[in-house]
């Protein structure tokens, strides 16, 4: 009998994905930060039909304007509509921090991979993740800024290179211990091959933790662009960031609190509710969790 034909029920690789969307309505809390992460997700999506003005239109005579029919929330110092650049920030945040989140797992995923597997790559590989976890992310962030110019892609490479080291850590944990399982070592023991090895029986195991741990990256991102942005070492002032108009609305608190306010509002919302979500994702696809409910 080839021990190479395993079981389908001792690779969990599908049973993590049933509650992909029941938990995200879990309990009231959990529904409402779905519902308004949705709602930033589909305000970024359908800014240009819902912003009533050009966010980069530039109108000295309308500066610091109130609320009023015509400007929702009011105008900033140099004029432009706060609500057109509140909807079009959501864009930038919602753009970085979903792409440092795709970016890290990927490669976290490839480099947790391979150093879980060969010992002698793990004892390279874990030090240099070890050397880069050792630097502050903001600092690093601001570095890279600092030497490759202020862009969007700039941005999400600066955020995504920090966080790398704690997804290949995650990974690299998760496949040290399911490459002592049984099948594992059958399917070493029969001649499979190395990719098949770890696309079949080692990153399955990965699926669960990584969607987790990619909400907190994700929701990461999103504040430390605001934090670049806000420093000045993010995206170019002009262009419409929560980080940006929050910075320009600074010198103006005292007058114009709406100016801080509003986008620090939506960023507080988004960032609570990915993480929200994320601490849902974690109860419903941790085991133990499960076997804590059934008791």
């Amino acid at each position: 009998m080839a021990i190479d034909t395993l079981p389908e029920s001792s690779i969990p690789v599908t049973r993590p994905f049933r509650l992909r969307l029941g938990f995200l309505t879990a309990t009231p809390i959990i529904a409402v930060a779905t519902i308004c992460l949705a709602l930033i997700i589909l305000m970024a999506i359908f800014a240009p039909l819902l912003a009533p003005h050009d966010p980069l239109l530039l109108a000295p005579a309308q500066r610091l304007k109130p609320a009023s029919a015509q400007f929702l929330l009011g105008t900033d110092a140099f004029g432009r509509d706060l609500m057109s650049r509140i909807i079009y920030g959501a864009r930038i945040s919602l753009v970085i921090g979903l792409g440092a989140a795709v970016c890290s797992i990927v490669i976290g995923l490839l480099i947790g991979l391979v150093s879980g597997f060969f010992r002698w790559v793990d004892a390279v590989m874990m030090r240099v993740m070890d050397g880069l976890m050792a630097i502050p992310s903001i600092l690093l962030a601001i570095a890279v800024v600092s030497l490759s110019g202020a862009s969007i892609w700039t941005v999400m490479v600066a955020i995504t290179i920090p966080e790398i080291p704690r997804v290949a850590r995650l990974v690299r944990s998760v496949v040290l211990t399911a490459r002592e399982e049984p099948y594992v070592e059958a399917a070493i023991s029969v001649g499979s091959s190395l990719p098949k090895i770890m696309w079949r029986h080692l990153m399955p195991n990965t699926i669960a933790p990584l969607i987790v741990q990619g909400t907190y990256v994700c929701a990461s991102a999103i504040l430390t662009e605001a934090i670049l942005s806000f420093l000045g070492a993010g995206i170019s002032p002009e262009t419409p960031t929560w980080g940006n108009i929050m910075a320009e609305g600074r010198a103006y608190f005292q007058v114009k609190p709406q100016l801080i306010f509003w986008p620090g509002l939506l960023l507080s919302i988004a960032i609570l509710s990915v993480n929200l979500i994320g601490d849902a994702a974690r109860d419903a696809l941790d085991p133990r969790m499960k076997q804590r409910e059934g008791k």
